[in-house]
C-alpha cells in the first residue's frame, strides 16, 4: 500500500522553524516501520517543500505556501491506499482523514493496526 502519513506540521508552532522541524521529524518517524511492513510511506511535505522552494515561498503561510502545501497532500490522497494519522491537533490532517474516508481509504491510528504485506 501507499500510505500517507498525516499529522501536525505548522500547528502549535507559531511558525517557529525549530518547532516545525520537530513536527516534521514526528511525521517522518513512522516511515521506516511502515516501509518494513512492506508498504510505501509518503509525507506530503516531502513533495511540498521542494515545490515551495521552487515557487519562492519565503515564510509559512505566504501565497506560494497556500497554493502548494495543502493541495499537494490532497492530490496525494487520491493516489494512496491508506492514511496513517499520527497524534496531535491538526486541521489539515483532519481534512486529510475526512477526504480519505470519502474515498474509501483505510485510516490507521497506530502502527500495530497497519498489516504486514505478504
Amino acid at each position: 500500500m501507499l500510505i500517507l502519513i498525516s499529522g501536525p506540521y505548522r500547528n502549535g508552532t507559531n511558525d517557529d522553524p525549530a518547532l516545525i522541524q520537530a513536527n516534521l521529524d514526528k511525521l517522518e518517524a513512522p516511515a521506516l516501520a511502515i516501509f518494513r511492513k512492506g508498504h510505501v510511506p509518503i509525507v506530503g511535505e516531502w513533495l511540498a517543500l521542494p515545490l515551495l522552494k521552487l515557487a519562492g515561498s519565503r515564510i509559512p503561510g505566504d501565497a506560494a505556501y497556500q497554493e502548494i502545501s495543502y493541495p499537494v497532500a490532497h492530490r496525494m490522497i487520491s493516489k494512496c491506499d491508506a492514511i496513517f494519522r499520527i497524534e496531535g491537533a491538526s486541521n489539515g490532517a483532519d481534512q486529510d482523514v475526512e477526504i480519505g474516508r470519502k474515498l474509501g481509504l483505510k485510516i490507521y491510528n497506530t502502527l500495530d493496526d497497519i498489516p504486514t504485506s505478504d
